[in-house]
């Protein structure tokens, strides 16, 4: 099964931005400081001249020209259009103090509010922008008629793995989600063609969730990635790469953005996998919300 198309800088439906963030942990150190002046403030950066920027980032312009060609451009001058491009149409956060997704010291709750709140709203936004609609259907397409689905993460990406199994398994999918590596492992083995094993982990550098979905493609089971960056170590052991564009901002690596993120692909390859059978999916979802309507409190109590 052939791994999903990667985009160029040129392709990249999410903006440029996004685009070379997603790059970041593959670029050498030198080239990673170009890319964070770039991405903190693209409109500063389209305002450099190529020795300005090289200044800045304390490296050479020839490691500025090889960061263009790491991330698919041609040269300096293509970079600098498409950052006047990117700032353009960048929305800008209501608040001026809200820059970059950092909270500094000594910042009062407002503005701790309002990074995050616009934050995780951007995440959601650009993670929706450069979803590939294309591999999505081919997921949903391989999960719809998957005979089993194993589900895997660890961390903040195990809440989501968690989340999925039970969406899936409430319109009557068989899902599974095992916490522990060893399990996770053991499920793994027993996986076959026509099942469907789902990695998900923000770095895509997490050892157990790559271990164990390396397991399953041995098997044979179709494997999908969702991370955070497409050129990590998880997209090579999957058939289909589903990427999030989360920015954490301080104090939060690998938690709300990340997971806000990672939930808005899973919601959108869930409802396209019981949209695929309205009927089953909801005489599914009313049977299960049934059995547990005995256990909430009902509205003469709350009244009480």
């Amino acid at each position: 099964m052939a791994k999903s198309p990667k985009i160029s800088a040129s392709q990249e439906p999410g903006g440029l931005i996004v685009h070379i963030s997603g790059l970041l942990p593959s670029l050498s150190p030198a080239e990673q400081r170009v890319a964070r002046l770039v991405v903190s403030d693209p409109a500063a950066a389209a305002r450099r001249t190529i020795t300005d920027l090289a200044t800045a980032a304390e490296t050479s312009e020839a490691t500025v020209i090889r960061f263009c060609r790491s991330v698919g451009m041609d040269g300096y001058p293509q970079l600098r259009i498409r950052l006047a491009a990117e700032a353009a149409r960048r929305i800008e956060p209501p608040d001026a103090r809200v820059v970059g997704g950092d909270i500094p010291p000594g910042a009062d709750l407002a503005q701790i509010i309002a990074t995050i709140a616009f934050n995780d709203a951007r995440a959601v936004e650009e993670t929706a922008e450069q979803l590939d609609p294309a591999v999505c259907e081919q997921v949903v397409e391989a999960i719809s008629g998957a005979g089993r689905i194993d589900i895997y993460g660890a961390g903040a990406s195990g809440f989501v793995a968690s989340d999925f199994q039970q969406k899936l398994h409430r319109i009557g999918r068989i899902a599974f989600y095992f916490p522990d590596v060893h399990t996770a492992l053991t499920s793994a083995a027993l996986l076959g063609r026509g099942d469907v094993a789902i990695g998900i982990s923000h770095t895509g550098t997490t050892s157990d969730v790559i271990e164990v979905l390396e397991q399953a493609r041995t098997r044979g089971a179709a494997t999908v990635a969702l991370t955070n960056f497409p050129r990590s170590p998880i997209a090579d052991v999957a058939d289909f790469v589903l990427t999030t564009a989360a920015r954490e901002t301080t104090y939060r690596s690998g938690a709300t953005a990340s997971r806000l993120a990672q939930l808005t692909v899973v919601d959108c390859l869930f409802v396209g996998v019981a949209a695929r059978n309205r009927a089953r999916a909801r005489k599914a979802l009313e049977a299960t919300a049934e059995a547990v309507q005995s256990h909430r409190v009902g509205a003469n109590r709350r009244r009480a």
